[in-house]
């Protein structure tokens, strides 16, 4: 199959892990340069980011385009779709990334409470990001129609 495409990001980190701190850049420069630490990760985030919440960012996004697409199958423009993720993570053995907990809520015109329901199923079993975590993290899904 032929590559679609590459995105890239870049961190240095400086210092140990407890006290030191990494300074994270994407390579499209979609996004100022982020800074990461260890206890911005585990404790409060103090305007720092994780990789748990930047996981999460990119779920939410690739989540709301899929079901953004699978409308667009239907025939179906969305007025509005929306998407929540949270991503936990866990310390039992050292750091796991245990769940995924994605809400999506959408307004189109036509759709019935059934059909979202339907939708955000198969939103995740087709979402790329919910395909590379799947078997590792627990995927959990909810969706909700905006009137």
């Amino acid at each position: 199959m032929p590559l679609l495409t590459r995105r890239e990001a870049h961190i240095v980190w400086e210092g140990n892990l407890p006290q030191g701190s990494g300074r994270l850049r994407v390579g499209s420069g979609a996004f100022p340069e982020l800074t990461v630490t260890f206890p911005a990760r585990t404790e409060q985030p103090d305007g720092k980011t994780s990789p748990e919440e930047l996981i999460a960012a990119a779920h939410a996004t690739c989540y709301a385009m899929v079901l953004a697409a699978l409308l667009g199958q239907r025939n179906i423009t969305p007025e509005r779709v929306e998407v929540s993720a949270v991503c936990s993570l866990d310390r039992v053995n050292g750091l796991k990334i245990s769940a995924m907990d994605l809400t999506a809520r959408i307004k189109a015109p036509g759709l019935t409470p059934a059909d979202v329901d339907a939708l955000v199923e198969q939103g995740n079993q087709a979402c790329p990001v919910s395909n590379a975590l799947r078997g590792n993290v627990e995927i959990r899904v909810k969706g909700e129609l905006i009137t």
